[in-house]
């Protein structure tokens, strides 16, 4: 592999973080209060209330798509468990 290609790769990753960044700053903030468990029975992390695909994916998600996700963990704090 030659120094180009390489500094390309290298460049796209940067860019890549900087739009992880900047996604993850342009929404509500994660849930996680760092009780990081899943409840067997729900699938749910105990501390959060997120099953493992929202957690995996909060990083990635749209603003409005974490704001869906807050509305579900509401939902699910007022049911059972």
């Amino acid at each position: 592999m030659d120094e180009s290609s390489e500094e390309q790769r290298r460049l796209a990753r940067e860019k890549r973080r900087e739009e992880r960044r900047r996604l993850l700053a342009s929404g509500p903030p994660s849930p996680c209060i760092s009780v990081c468990q899943i409840d067997p029975q729900t699938g749910w992390c105990i501390g959060c209330r997120r099953t493992i695909d929202e957690i995996r994916d909060w990083i990635i998600m749209l603003p409005d798509e974490r704001q869906a996700v807050l509305q579900r963990l509401a939902e699910r704090r007022g049911g059972t468990r």
